[in-house]
């Protein structure tokens, strides 16, 4: 299957996922604002949401797809590859179902922990910890959605598992829409809240049941018997097992910044999670769609001993992500200011509101490459069933984290938070590579080096001109939407023609690849496979 085409199936399907996670925030901040009910939420949501990516991103994933995948183009194929997962899917339930339950019972603890600082504040740590318990259901549904995706992302079916998140989003628009509607014109932002956490925990059910229909389509057979540790489940236990503390270190940071972010003013932790968001569009379309499609594939070239593939395809994810990468955090960068006034601001949100939004969307963007570089890295470890390196490099990130977080957070609060998290993902990015590169697995070539370099001249050509744009339109940012509109997207495509412009001058774009994007599904021929192609 084609690098490219399972990129490109992967992000466009996540960049449609963005956009209604776009209008959902747009809606969020100008329903609820960043106040008291806004924080409860946020923090609610982020419970079953940072431990979803544990297992919909992380330890599960990385250790189930490559034994899933040797067993599905094994001897036993399809046959073995049901009985495996069926006898995972068994024993994971109930892992599920006890974690669950016991999370639920102890969820005072639980957000005291995270949020102490909230029983300063009347009712705000009563309401956090109800929305909890309603939202962390979630979580039992959605690391089952993770299972089934990786089911198919095996089997290069990777729409379903992409997909998926447009149904938590548009559940959510819905449960905004509702609450405001029933709160009618009583004010009280803690129905639209109770309303958006039902929706939550609902969309874990409605995802689950697609997915499902998806594994039957693929004519998959799963089913649930008593649950037994048979010798694959065991190893599949043991490789999660560093994997789970490796990837929990990530989603430790994350609630360490939590703790920091919910110790500041009141609103900072919506003000925070609003910002990811633009962070999150082109991490969540380029980096998670690079991740996702090139560990089956690399697994496979190396279960195969074909060392220069496996070179030759993380090359090429290397360079699609930094092309993509690049001018999109440039771009927001220069541009935050425009886009979180256009964006957010109105009805409760206020402008001084988007100001600070905008300095924290600065700070976050300066890690994003990192970010992204780093779900390319990864897969190298998890497709050799290594997943223990991940857990050092991320644990010396994690404690250069809270060391930065303890000095800046103090004096340039969210901000000094926001840019402590960028600090410490570039440390990630830095250490994981060194790695790679130490064993032989992954080597930063010159070709790759110059390609790269033309792509930052490309980038910064763009960046000058977007900030010369900026000021002599700074008036129709916050207008009526159609100046809103018009004005964005001069931003837009004056800096995409800028970048396009560029980096064809510098020679920053790989023919081959363009070639390969604009080739039309047509039957394969040899030279298609010299092409970033995999058999």
């Amino acid at each position: 299957m084609s690098l490219i085409r399972n990129v490109g199936t992967i992000g466009g399907l996540t960049a449609i996922s963005r956009v209604f996670g776009f209008a959902r925030d747009m809606l969020l901040a100008r329903v609820l604002g960043a106040g008291l009910a806004a924080d409860a939420f946020q923090l609610a949501f982020t419970l079953p949401n940072t431990f979803r990516r544990l297992f919909a991103e992380g330890a599960f994933s990385v250790a189930f797809v490559p034994m899933y995948s040797r067993a599905l183009h094994g001897e036993g194929g399809e046959e073995e590859a049901n009985r495996f997962a069926g006898d995972v899917l068994s024993v994971f339930v109930w892992v599920l179902l006890a974690f669950s339950a016991l999370a639920m019972v102890f969820m005072p603890g639980i957000v005291w922990a995270l949020a102490s600082d909230y029983a300063n504040v009347a009712g705000k740590f009563e309401l956090s910890v109800l929305l909890s318990r309603i939202t962390f259901p979630y979580l039992f549904f959605i690391s089952l959605v993770a299972m089934l995706s990786g089911l198919l992302n095996a089997r290069s079916r990777f729409g379903p598992g992409a997909l998926a998140p447009v149904l938590l989003n548009l559940f959510l628009i819905t449960g905004i829409l509702t609450g405001d509607y029933l709160r009618g014109d009583s004010g009280d932002d803690t129905v639209v809240a109770t309303a958006l956490a039902v929706a939550v925990a609902i969309s874990g059910i409605g995802q689950f049941l697609y997915l499902w229909w998806e594994t039957r389509r693929a004519q998959v057979r799963l089913h649930i018997r008593m649950p037994r540790l048979t010798p694959e489940v065991k190893r599949l236990g043991l490789l999660i097992l560093p994997a789970t503390f490796g990837a929990g270190i990530y989603q430790i940071s994350q609630f360490v910044d939590t703790f920091f972010a919910t110790s500041l003013p009141q609103g900072s932790l919506t003000l925070l999670k609003l910002a990811d968001r633009l962070n999150q569009m082109p991490l969540g379309i380029v980096g998670i769609a690079l991740g996702t499609a090139i560990l089956p594939m690399l697994a496979r070239h190396i279960h195969t001993g074909e060392a220069a593939e496996a070179q030759r395809l993380q090359s090429s994810a290397f360079e699609i992500g930094t092309l993509l990468t690049l001018p999109a955090a440039a771009a927001l960068a220069v541009c935050a200011p425009a886009f979180c006034t256009a964006f957010f601001v109105g009805g409760k949100f206020t402008p001084a509101d988007g100001a600070i939004m905008a300095q924290i969307v600065v700070a976050l963007v300066a890690g994003l490459p990192a970010y992204v570089i780093v779900k390319i890295l990864n897969p190298g470890f998890f497709a050799r069933e290594d997943t223990r390196t991940p857990v050092w490099t991320a644990l010396v990130s994690l404690l250069f984290n809270i060391a930065l977080n303890l000095w800046v957070v103090r004096q340039y609060g969210i901000v000094g938070l926001a840019a402590a998290t960028a600090c410490s993902a570039t440390l990630n990015c830095l250490l994981l590579y060194a790695m790679l590169h130490r064993r032989g697995w992954f080597r930063f070539t010159l070709p790759l080096a110059g390609r790269v370099a033309r792509q930052l001249m490309a980038t910064a050509a763009m960046a000058a001109v977007l900030w010369w744009m900026m000021p002599h339109l700074a008036a129709y940012y916050g207008g009526t939407w159609l100046e809103r509109i018009w004005s964005l997207a001069a931003l837009v495509l004056v800096g995409l023609a800028v970048f396009a412009a560029g980096a064809f001058a510098t020679g920053a774009v790989d023919k081959s690849v363009l070639a390969q994007l604009r080739r039309r599904r047509q039957p394969r021929t040899r030279a298609d496979d010299e092409i970033l192609e995999v058999e």
